[in-house]
């Protein structure tokens, strides 16, 4: 799998999540697996660039690899500008969001209202491909509703930009994240053009993946929300589509990678935002470790680094029991 210049160990990638792919769960999900990662949603309003807030979601570590932003936006020339400014701070390959349902992005004519446009599309991929150095791939859902579905014309107009790679959510916008993905989307869009396509869209097991892949003909899969308190996916992924089978991590593994990824949140953002930050994680960690734990509750009522990893290691101690 290549984007541009870049080749990847392998093609199963993780998604861009606001308030989820910061540098430490983006560090350990690449160090189980995903040959790519996405930081977070950056914005294109020049005010937010230099903000503490935005420094942290475009802090990118060695370990990672490939250093992708993704950026948010609705006008062609702020667009372009906050690409070049995010290739001045390492990125190396830009991503364009055209896929975020939510209200506040879309009131803004951004992330997903955008498929509604397809000439402000063309504008948009056109200006930033030109303006930047390095690969621009585009995230984008299969249309607007069920109505409007236009992702073989959106695609049509990425490859013609000159777009590196296509992801696509396989939900339009008003779908939300409710009912099942369209993979027959995925499929269409594929047929359609010659540049590399990512699928995305309730792919939560190894076994689904390998079939999203071989339904759809994607190049690639990009997983989201099923790595939510499940970072080894990537390595289940991997295994399974390398081998054809894949084991089973033990819970004491899950728990250490758990713990590693609590200590690393809470190193990263400092006592005063590293507790708050830890408890969705930890609340998706315990949905999966142990579902019908009343361990979350007690554990987001902590408001200390050091009352959180103690609560943490006795949580392991008593499960592992």
């Amino acid at each position: 799998m290549r984007i541009g210049q870049y080749e990847f160990k392998n093609r199963i990638f993780l998604a861009p999540m606001a308030g989820v792919t910061d540098q430490p769960f983006r560090r350990l999900c690449s160090q189980l697996g995903a040959g790519l990662t996405f930081s977070e949603m950056m914005s294109t309003n020049p005010d937010v660039w230099h903000t503490e807030k935005s420094k942290l979601r475009l802090a990118h570590h060695r370990e990672i690899g490939i250093n992708a932003v993704q950026i948010a936006g609705a006008d062609p020339i702020e667009m372009a500008e906050a690409a070049k400014v995010n290739v001045s701070y390492g990125a190396e390959i830009i991503d364009i969001n055209m896929g975020c349902p939510a209200k506040k992005v879309n009131k803004k004519m951004a992330g997903s209202a955008l498929l509604r446009e397809p000439d402000l599309v063309a504008d948009i991929l056109n200006t930033v491909v030109n303006a930047v150095d390095v690969p621009v791939t585009l995230k984008i859902r299969t249309g607007w509703d069920l109505e409007n579905r236009n992702c073989v014309e959106i695609a049509q107009i990425a490859e013609q930009a000159g777009i590196q790679a296509l992801t696509l959510h396989g939900r339009t916008r008003s779908c939300l994240f409710n009912g099942e993905a369209e993979y027959e989307s995925i499929k269409a869009v594929k047929n359609a053009v010659s540049i590399p396509i990512i699928a995305n869209g309730d792919i939560t097991s190894a076994e689904k993946a390998k079939f999203v892949l071989d339904y759809t003909g994607a190049d690639a899969v990009m997983i989201g929300r099923g790595a939510y308190g499940r970072p080894w996916i990537f390595k289940e992924v991997n295994d399974f589509l390398e081998n054809g089978y894949y084991a089973i991590l033990p819970t004491e593994e899950k728990c250490r990678f758990m713990l590693r990824h609590i200590q690393d949140l809470h190193q990263f953002y400092g006592e005063e935002k590293g507790y708050r930050i830890a408890r969705k994680h930890v609340g998706w960690y315990i949905e999966n470790l142990a579902p019908n734990s009343t361990f979350k509750r007690a554990f987001n009522a902590l408001e200390s680094t050091k009352a959180q990893l103690n609560a943490l290691e006795s949580f392991v101690e008593d499960l592992l029991d």
